[in-house]
């Protein structure tokens, strides 16, 4: 394998990895925000419900744990592995060059 096509196909990997990131961040945020409207909503009705009905001891729900989320951070945590073993793609094949140029000098 050739210096420059492994310094490419790293390079190429961490702006990939740091795509991912990037978009999983949003999906994360996305997801967060509109988990937190929800609830809102649901507190909002749970006491207007209340002050109709007077004798009732209505408690507002809490929202179900949002999958998305949960797998958003796991694929989240997958791009930040895959940075970090294309950064060390990088410094392997910085270190080669390093060596061939020792070598030849």
């Amino acid at each position: 394998m050739q210096i420059q096509s492994a310094f490419g196909a790293s390079l190429q990997g961490l702006q990939r990895a740091s795509n991912g990131i990037s978009e999983e961040t949003l999906n994360i945020n996305r997801q967060t925000t509109l988990n937190r409207q929800q609830q809102q909503q649901q507190v909002e009705a749970a006491q207007d419900q209340q002050a109709a009905q007077a004798d009732a001891t209505a408690r507002p729900q809490q929202a179900a744990p949002a999958t998305d989320v949960t797998q958003s951070l796991v694929r989240l945590e997958q791009q930040e592995l895959s940075a970090q073993a294309n950064v060390r793609s990088l410094r392997t094949a910085d270190e080669m060059l390093g060596s061939i140029i020792d070598i030849r000098v």
